[in-house]
């Protein structure tokens, strides 16, 4: 995974489908469910990792924007 689009695609593989209206908001559901992925063991770690890293990342950005 190397986007936040990728984490999109990878989520829907697992059914879910996230969008809020609102960019940070959206960014933290989204880890919210890997999270929950991940301790359901349904995720490998290195995914899971990468994928909290791209979108910590990007909710900074959007803060900083903001």
């Amino acid at each position: 995974m190397k986007s936040i689009y990728d984490i999109q695609q990878f989520l829907k593989k697992f059914g879910t489908i996230i969008y809020v209206g609102d960019r940070v908001a959206t960014l933290e559901l989204m880890e919210f469910e890997l999270k929950e992925l991940y301790e359901s063991q349904l995720i490998e770690t290195k995914d899971f990792q990468t994928a909290i890293m791209l979108i910590r990342h990007e909710i900074r950005m959007e803060k900083k924007q903001n």
